[in-house]
């Protein structure tokens, strides 16, 4: 589900790669509901929805006390999220996942300042996304873009043509 990638704050993202974090950032803002994978006991994946915010220089995950997916991240944090892909198939703003590991957050001091923030309705538990990878992916004429950024490595932008050329490193 993520890379072997060492996960890393959103602010290290922000800081590598300033213009890609505006993208994503913008694209998961675009609608509220986003879906969450985790995994489960049996290390099967679980698919849910999720809202997320952007925070304190922070990607954050809450919900509920003992909900299936809290009781995931607590036991594995692995995560992936998938920016909701909107209404229809056209996907003009592409299409963006974040990958890593979700910490929870029980600093008091933390935790104050998010519910001053957002007042998110309580009990809750409060996780940060600490990204070990990042994608979009969208169309350019015909060709398909992923940009894949992980940390410790810089961006990089493959292409895909609609044939059955070789993807080329742009």
């Amino acid at each position: 589900m993520t890379s072997s990638a060492t996960p890393s704050t959103w602010q290290d993202f922000r800081a590598a790669e300033p213009a890609f974090e505006d993208t994503v950032r913008t694209r998961f803002q675009q609608y509220r509901h986003h879906v969450l994978v985790t995994l489960r006991a049996d290390g099967s994946p679980r698919v849910t929805g999720l809202e997320v915010e952007f925070r304190m220089d922070a990607l954050w995950f809450g919900m509920m006390p003992n909900s299936r997916k809290a009781l995931d991240l607590r036991r594995d944090p692995r995560f992936a999220v998938q920016a909701n892909p909107g209404p229809d198939a056209e996907m003009a703003d592409g299409d963006v996942r974040v990958s890593g590991r979700a910490v929870e957050v029980t600093d008091p001091a933390v935790l104050a300042r998010f519910i001053a923030e957002v007042t998110p309705p309580e009990p809750f538990l409060l996780f940060r996304a600490d990204p070990a990878e990042v994608v979009r992916t969208g169309l350019d004429g015909d060709d398909l873009v992923v940009r894949v950024w992980r940390p410790g490595h810089s961006l990089r932008t493959l292409r895909r043509a609609a044939d059955d050329s070789p993807v080329r490193e742009a």
